[in-house]
């Protein structure tokens, strides 16, 4: 599968669970932080790997569906990141 197939397959499946916005521990979870509190403090640190963003008169950050799936599917091959052998 291609990264741009892959992409889409990753939107999908989110899209039809959450919706076109993700927020608090379902983007945590997507972006592999362990907790809320990790996704808080690297929001803090400016080291989230998407945009992320308020909504007014609602707590917590958000981040577009489509954005997490394109970044997802880019880790793949991403040279930077070791994989382990398990």
């Amino acid at each position: 599968m291609i990264d741009g197939d892959l992409a889409i397959s990753i939107e999908s499946t989110l899209m039809k669970e959450y919706g076109p916005i993700l927020s608090n521990e379902v983007l945590a979870n997507c972006l592999g932080y362990p907790s809320l509190n990790a996704l808080r403090k690297a929001i803090s640190r400016e080291t989230v790997p998407i945009k992320v963003f308020s909504i007014p008169n609602r707590s917590g950050k958000f981040a577009l569906t489509k954005e997490v799936a394109s970044w997802l599917a880019s880790q793949r091959k991403n040279p930077a990141q070791k994989e382990k052998n398990l």
